[in-house]
């Protein structure tokens, strides 16, 4: 017993309780929208003795599939973050395995230049990016959400930070092999950053996933609209009701959270080993 005491330390303790305290405080308003996503059209969800009281049902599901083009949203999302984070894993990469590994003059100021782009906030950047797609012609379309997503300076920075500790000693050992720069850095340096990239890529499709104000000016074809532009155009029409909206949010809320439950462990990895704080 006193064993079992010493082991319990109440600092420990006392972390345990906040943590699991902050669980549930973040489980709450999802609990509330699972449930309110099944409650009755007009049911009332703003009482909690009336929300968990049957009935339930799952019609607020089909109403939104049938009068929503939620589908038709969610696989231009899909679409365009699984793009978005292809496209900028591999650039990203690529630049931070040439800034880490090959020397030229101007090697720091390009990557100082690179580092820059994180002080730009994006809404600086909003009126140029949208002329330029304008005169490109690329406005409504899905490269005009994609193109201007793939310049991650912080991507750069990550693994360049990953790369630059990788023993020289594997790169001459390859050279000597007779292996070029292009199989060096697949062979290598991509296999040993795979839990760095992963969760670059996570952090890059959620990012893109979530990506509000950008789509918003630059599409205006319903058929072409993101999730987070497609369901508050749905939801405006509900303002006054919170079930079908709920069902929305829910279908929409889906496919992020199972990246992140499937990929939890390499986000963790991944922070670990960048030194993200």
């Amino acid at each position: 017993m006193e064993i079992l005491k010493s082991r319990i330390k109440p600092g420990r303790t006392l972390l345990y309780i906040f943590s699991y305290s902050f669980v549930i405080i973040w489980l709450i308003p999802m609990l509330w929208m699972v449930i309110t996503a099944i409650k009755p059209d007009g049911s009332p969800v703003t009482i909690l003795t009336e929300l968990i009281k049957p009935p339930f049902t799952m019609d607020n599901y089909q109403y939104v599939s049938e009068n929503a083009s939620i589908w038709r949203w969610t696989w231009n999302s899909v679409y365009i973050a699984v793009v978005t984070t292809a496209l900028t894993l591999l650039l990203t990469s690529m630049a931070a395995y040439v800034l880490s590994t090959i020397p030229f003059k101007g090697n720091k100021l390009v990557f100082g230049i690179i580092i820059a782009g994180l002080m730009v906030p994006t809404e600086a950047t909003i009126i140029p990016l949208f002329l330029m797609m304008v005169d490109s012609g690329l406005v409504n379309s899905y490269s005009s959400i994609i193109f201007p997503s793939v310049a991650a300076p912080l991507g750069v920075l990550i693994l360049k930070q990953f790369y630059d500790s990788i023993p020289k000693e594997l790169v001459e050992a390859a050279e000597m092999d007779g292996a070029n720069k292009l199989r060096i850095w697949w062979s290598i340096f991509l296999p040993l950053s795979r839990s760095s990239m992963a969760a670059l890529g996570i952090f890059t499709f959620i990012s893109s996933w979530n990506n509000f104000l950008w789509p918003f000016l630059a599409i205006s074809d319903e058929k072409m609209m993101t999730l987070p532009i497609g369901i508050p155009l749905f939801q405006s029409g509900y303002a006054a009701e919170l079930t079908i909206p709920m069902a929305a949010n829910m279908l929409a809320s889906l496919p992020a959270l199972i990246v992140f439950i499937l990929f939890q462990k390499h986000i963790i990895k991944g922070i670990a080993m960048t030194g993200i704080k």
